[in-house]
């Protein structure tokens, strides 16, 4: 079963309707031992980085997630959810994040740019590219990354970063694959059923 953490910082539904759309099963956690009893875990989320771990944290939801991540079990963070999965980001330098993998997250501050980042971009993996739909203001420049992947996936807004990521059973999306149309699709049912 694939768990849906329900913290009340992401989109919900439109994730259900595309994990129902691919066949897969799925249930919203939102209590530790909820989140224990899945085989695979899914951390959307929208909106500040500090508000997202603050939520986290109050629903006593922040241990189990790290638990199941040093548990083997897969976890796939989406958009401000892979966020979390790091140090931090400068959107709350104070608020620390999961601390899952290293790195912190920049904001876009080139003045010639659109912020947020919001539409499409292409995604650029080793061995194949796709189009994304990306929202967000903040992101993991290509040499934070300083962990060892099987799969990284590009994007550029002004200058590269992170658009995707998998390091053992950890997986992250800056962008929305739910909104991603077919290529998002078929990389969100690979992202779930390796």
């Amino acid at each position: 079963m694939i768990g849906i953490l329900d913290y009340g910082c992401g989109n919900l539904r439109s994730l259900e309707n595309a994990l129902e759309f691919l066949g897969l099963e799925s249930c919203r956690v939102g209590t530790p031992e909820a989140i224990k009893a899945v085989d695979r875990l899914i951390q959307p989320g929208v909106g500040h980085f500090g508000y997202a771990m603050t939520q986290l944290r109050k629903g006593k939801l922040e241990d189990p997630v790290q638990d199941f991540a040093t548990s083997g079990r897969p976890l796939l963070g989406i958009c401000l959810g892979m966020q979390l999965m790091f140090q931090g980001s400068e959107e709350a330098p104070e608020v620390p994040g999961l601390g899952l993998l290293p790195g912190r997250f920049e904001p876009f501050t080139d003045p010639t740019l659109k912020v947020p980042h919001m539409g499409w971009s292409t995604v650029e993996f080793q061995d194949t590219e796709g189009p994304a739909y990306f929202v967000h203001s903040f992101f993991l420049p290509e040499w934070n990354l300083n962990v060892p992947h099987q799969g990284l996936g590009i994007a550029q807004h002004g200058r590269p970063f992170v658009a995707a990521f998998r390091s053992g059973n950890l997986a992250g999306c800056q962008f929305h694959p739910e909104k991603s149309g077919i290529w998002g699709l078929k990389l969100l049912k690979e992202m779930l059923t390796w």
